[in-house]
């Protein structure tokens, strides 16, 4: 019996943007997602020393969307979590 898929929500500290200081996303494949974003490959964080600072894994992708959607439209989430990542002085 193969092993399940794995789908992953992923945060990325970057640099060179005024006002933002990490990228969510996430992706089925993470090892291949974060080597597209450091070789520039990415629009969004091109140019802008992307570094894997968090992940969390999930077991279908729907569970993975769920979680990027509700740190990209909560306020209160995504300063939980901001907070929680520079606590640990990523």
């Amino acid at each position: 019996m193969s092993p399940k898929p794995m789908f992953y929500f992923y945060v990325l500290k970057i640099s060179g943007v005024k006002d933002k200081k990490y990228y969510f996303g996430y992706t089925a494949d993470l090892k291949n997602r974060v080597f597209q974003h450091q070789r520039n490959e990415v629009k969004t964080t091109k140019n802008k020393n992307a570094k894997l600072v968090y992940y969390e894994a999930y077991l279908n992708k729907y569970q993975a969307i769920k979680r990027e959607k509700s740190i990209k439209i909560s306020g209160s989430v995504r300063m939980a979590l901001v907070k929680r990542l520079e606590n640990q002085n990523i």
